[in-house]
């Protein structure tokens, strides 16, 4: 198999904007940087009703997936509900917890640093994932450390194989290749801190850190293979806290915990880059 190149700094870029929609689960709605988006978005009709306990309305952009992103309630209690801003931080109440993130440019305007704090009691499991889905071409690649401990869910994680990246899932494809549209739709969980997304001339980096506490790449390679009867295009590049979907399936290792401080800290990091040779 083909494998993307190993994760690391993306070289120097344009500046990174980000816009957020409070009054819609705090989704980030844009993400640009130097006249490209790379949020990728869809018409969803049911996007701007949706309540708590609903099924997901997928619209794109980065929803934020805590404390589970598959199982119940569906891609977690924080994206159906309404956040609010306090000075520069903004957060949302759920039931069992409180998420706040604070959202800052730093070096040169190309790279965001998202701050994130959890509060709830000690104890308390969860997962988060950052579920990004990015407007990418066909020959976007992926790169991950190779050999990195994968796990792979190809039907909708009715079943779970083991592995390392890259793992070639259907056709011989590796998970690290973005297209061209197969029909296939498979969802990883990868074991790093780190993945870059390069695109052309374009680099995207993501990284995530959470002292004392397991974080992953979690990956949505939906390449036309997804919903039944209308499936379409959509690639989901997911910093994450945990190493499963489905916070009920996590074993003793594989989600985050609240500690006795009754708060959990972590950071998200974009950093974006163009080659400049054209």
């Amino acid at each position: 198999m083909v494998s993307g190149p190993p994760a690391g700094p993306a070289p120097p870029g344009p500046a990174l904007a980000v816009t957020t929609d409070l009054a819609h689960g705090g989704r980030w709605t844009s993400l640009r940087a130097g006249g490209r988006e790379w949020l990728w978005r869809r018409d969803e009709p049911r996007r701007p009703h949706v309540a708590p306990g609903d099924a997901f309305a997928d619209a794109g952009g980065l929803e934020e997936c805590v404390p589970t992103v598959r199982g119940a309630p569906d891609h977690g209690d924080a994206w159906s509900r309404p956040w609010r801003r306090d000075g520069g931080e903004e957060y949302v109440d759920c039931p069992d917890f409180r998420l706040a993130r604070r959202i800052v440019t730093e070096g040169e305007g190309d790279t965001l640093v998202a701050d994130y704090r959890l509060t709830a009691a000690p104890g308390y499991r969860f997962l988060w994932a950052a579920h990004a889905l990015l407007d990418v071409s066909p020959q976007a690649v992926l790169g991950i450390r190779d050999g990195t401990q994968t796990r792979l869910y190809p039907d909708e994680g009715a079943h779970r194989i083991d592995g390392a990246w890259p793992m070639g899932p259907v056709g011989g494809l590796s998970l690290d290749r973005l297209g061209p549209d197969d029909g296939t739709a498979v969802g990883a969980v990868v074991a790093a801190p780190e993945v870059s997304v390069r695109d052309g001339r374009d680099t995207l980096r993501l990284a995530v850190e959470a002292e004392g506490q397991p974080v992953s790449i979690a990956l949505w390679r939906n390449l036309g293979g997804f919903p039944t009867g209308r499936p379409y295009r959509s690639v989901g590049v997911e910093p994450m806290l945990g190493r499963v979907f489905d916070l009920a399936a996590a074993g003793e290792h594989d989600a985050a915990r609240v500690p006795a401080s009754g708060e959990v800290r972590w950071r998200l990091t974009v950093t974006a880059g163009r080659d400049p040779r054209p």
